[in-house]
């Protein structure tokens, strides 16, 4: 069957998380500010145990079902576990999501070969986005601030719609959005367990960006592999 979309992994794929991950303490610290600013009178240590206890519990449950609870849900929680009574809706767990969102994103890059690729593909195919990130706002800023999200028909985010990959219901979404069939679309990322074995549990062909060794690498075969994002235009064309 002739292939209409592509739809692409965000993070490690398109764009680079930078210095191996270090944007965790500082994005913590400038949420911490953020609630302190706020009237939050507690330690960083304090935040940071309540903000681990608070993951853990959401994800304890989250990871049964692959879901993905948004950051605010996240914020509410330890705000909880440091004896505070605010929604997830509220100003200052949303201010919060939107500090630590800010100061992660000065650890992102974009990838070298994505704006050539996307320029090329869009041309010819329809493409999407489908991520796992539990602050959808900052995938869209980041988008937005790169000059690339106007490449996209759509953009599924796991923390707008409580699931995340390998669920096959975030690719679905996308797919559904899109009417098109699985058969007729080709998803690239760049992890085995959530990109590649998501995607061909629905019926997708699949481009895996080699950024890593992966203990998968032996039991999930993608149909293509490659080290480079320009070398997906050759295969899918």
């Amino acid at each position: 069957m002739k292939i209409k979309a592509v739809l692409f992994d965000m993070f490690d794929t398109l764009m680079m998380i930078e210095h191996n991950h270090e944007f965790y303490i500082p994005s913590l610290k400038a949420m911490f500010y953020s609630l302190k600013s706020k009237g939050v009178e507690k330690t960083f240590a304090e935040f940071k145990k309540a903000y681990t206890k608070a993951r853990v519990e959401l994800y304890k449950k989250a990871d049964l079902n692959n879901e993905e609870p948004h950051f605010n849900e996240r914020v509410a929680k330890t705000l909880q576990f440091l004896g505070y009574n605010f929604s997830e809706d509220s100003s200052i767990a949303i201010d919060a999501t939107f500090a630590f969102c800010r100061e992660f994103m000065k650890y992102v890059r974009i990838d070298k070969d994505s704006k050539a690729v996307l320029l090329q593909l869009h041309k010819k195919y329809v493409l999407g986005i489908v991520s796992n990130f539990a602050i959808p706002e900052c995938v869209n800023e980041l988008l937005q601030n790169h000059d690339i999200k106007k490449f996209f028909r759509v953009i599924i985010v796991s923390g707008d719609v409580n699931k995340r990959k390998p669920s096959q219901e975030i690719f679905n979404y996308a797919l559904n959005k899109l009417r098109i069939a699985a058969s007729e679309a080709i998803f690239v990322g760049d992890t085995l367990d959530s990109d590649i074995k998501g995607a061909q549990e629905v019926g997708m062909k699949t481009i895996f960006v080699e950024r890593r060794l992966q203990k998968e690498m032996e039991l999930i075969k993608p149909d293509e592999t490659v080290r480079d994002l320009i070398e997906i235009l050759k295969i899918i064309n």
